[in-house]
Formats: C-alpha cells, sequence, structure tokens
C-alpha cells in the first residue's frame, strides 16, 4: 500500500466526488450565473444552494480560470514579446491585462453613473 502525505487525508471524499454537467438552454444558464454574481458565489455554489446542499464554509481564493493550449501560449508570448515556454511571465501579463480590464470597467461604470 503506498502511504499518502498527512495533508491529502481529507481528500477522500473530494476524490469521489463526480463533476456533472447540466445540458440546459441559455436561460437557465444566464439565471445561475446571474443570482451567483449576486450572491458572490460560484455558479457551481449556487446550483447546491438551489438543491439544499451544503457548500464550503471557508472562504475560497478568488480566481479566474481559462483553459490554454499551446498555440494559445504561442500567441500570448508573441503579445507580449516573451517566448512560449516562459509561461509565469506570460500569466503575470495575463494577470495585469485583467488587473487593467477591471481598472477600465469600474472606471467606465464610474463615469456613466455621473452622466445620469
Amino acid at each position: 500500500m503506498v502511504r499518502r502525505p498527512a495533508r491529502w487525508e481529507g481528500s477522500d471524499e473530494a476524490i469521489r466526488a463526480v463533476q456533472v454537467a447540466f445540458d440546459v438552454e441559455e436561460a437557465v444558464l444566464e439565471a445561475v450565473r446571474s443570482a451567483a454574481y449576486e450572491n458572490n458565489l460560484s455558479s457551481s455554489d449556487q446550483i447546491r444552494r438551489l438543491l439544499d446542499l451544503p457548500t464550503a464554509t471557508r472562504p475560497k481564493r478568488p480566481r479566474l480560470t481559462v483553459s490554454l493550449s499551446n498555440a494559445d501560449y504561442e500567441l500570448l508570448a508573441a503579445r507580449y514579446g516573451v517566448a512560449p515556454d516562459e509561461r509565469l511571465a506570460i500569466k503575470e501579463k495575463v494577470t495585469a491585462d485583467l488587473i487593467r480590464f477591471a481598472q477600465e470597467s469600474l472606471h467606465g461604470r464610474q463615469s456613466a453613473a455621473k452622466k445620469r
């Protein structure tokens, strides 16, 4: 039997969990995502709340995810002027772009609110 690190001991239940995908209309996706946003929840936690299932009580690290292929890394490397294998540098540049986007978005909303 292979010994596991102690920090993995509590992960048995999570490992056995099965991710379930629901094929629904766009209106359902939009309603769930909108409710999740309004409640500051992930879509998954919003669904769990709708189903009266427990959710994690500890706060989750706020993060965004995206899947990037090797071709995506090559495009981003060219965009940022770095080598495609410098993935950490690419991640840092993308993070800066996301932060800039958020700041510009917030500034745009504030400007629109002032015009009203």
